[in-house]
């Protein structure tokens, strides 16, 4: 054995010492910051206002919060799928774009990311009402002969949510693409595959990682939005995030708002360790 060698366990040692000293800080900080709450929310789910699960009990057994959580659901998966097919083409589109142009778009998606999340909604809540620029603009191209109802409904909780969760879809899904070569994709054609063929054998085995962390994020983030549902929405299509609010800040409830986030939060881990089950590569070491 040389010196080299036997210095190699030594500076793997030192390094290892030097990792630990450097995310001690940081799993203290989770640990203060995410674990201690989410421990106190768990402790007042099943104590609050007696000890049991009679929260869970009522939660589950309940027809009113069954639907609002499929509500939740049916809203966070269409906001999900709508920025998906709109995220997805404009990636692509930064991607072979002139760098000029990219960033140009690239901008003009980050700032709407950038701007107050409140004056947007309400900007969508002037847009979409039935004397709105939308409706107006309508009824005088001969659209429509009467004004559509966008607010207070699933439209216009689809609409302004879409608006606001693109950018989280575009830039992790922008990241994948840009990656990508196209000469990869000439080279299957030249090889005789079909433009149906390079894109699901090809093209889409690369980019799915991008459109799995983008949607994933999405759906997550639409899962407890509160703001945008609570004033584009109407009571017959609350969500979680809302049903929460009610519980704390109205009824004072501790206990059943406690159960409602512990549940959201337990969903948020199913979903991420599926994300990590089905996007790790097979027979990969």
């Amino acid at each position: 054995m040389t010196m080299t060698d036997t210095h190699k366990p030594h500076r793997l040692s030192q390094k290892a010492r030097q990792i630990a000293g450097l995310t001690t800080p940081i799993m203290v900080l989770l640990l203060g910051f995410f674990l201690v709450p989410v421990l106190m929310l768990l402790t007042r789910s099943v104590t609050e206002p007696e000890p049991g699960l009679q929260n869970y009990v009522t939660l589950f057994g309940t027809p009113t919060y069954l639907r609002i959580f499929f509500n939740t659901f049916l809203v966070s998966t269409l906001v999900t799928v709508i920025t998906v097919a709109i995220a997805f083409p404009l990636s692509w589109g930064l991607a072979v774009f002139p760098k000029r142009i990219a960033g140009l778009i690239f901008g003009l998606v980050l700032l709407s990311m950038w701007t107050n999340l409140l004056a947007r909604t309400y900007a969508w809540m002037v847009l979409l009402q039935r004397t709105g620029l939308i409706n107006r603009t309508l009824m005088d191209l001969g659209l429509i002969d009467e004004p559509l109802t966008m607010v207070n409904n699933l439209t216009g909780v689809t609409i302004g949510m879409v608006y606001i969760m693109l950018p989280f879809m575009v830039m992790p899904l922008y990241g994948v693409l840009s990656k990508i070569d196209p000469g990869i994709l000439r080279a299957a054609a030249l090889c005789g595959a079909t433009r149906l063929q390079v894109l699901r054998m090809v093209f889409w085995p690369l980019a799915r990682p991008g459109v799995a962390s983008g949607a994933l994020m999405v759906f997550v983030m639409s899962l407890g939005y509160f703001v945008t549902p609570a004033l584009l929405g109407g009571t017959s299509n609350m969500m979680v995030a809302e049903l929460i609010a009610q519980q704390v800040q109205s009824l004072v409830n501790w206990g059943m708002g406690g159960a409602l986030a512990f549940v959201l939060l337990v969903i948020t881990f199913l979903l991420y360790a599926a994300q990590i089950r089905f996007n790790t590569p097979q027979g990969g070491h």
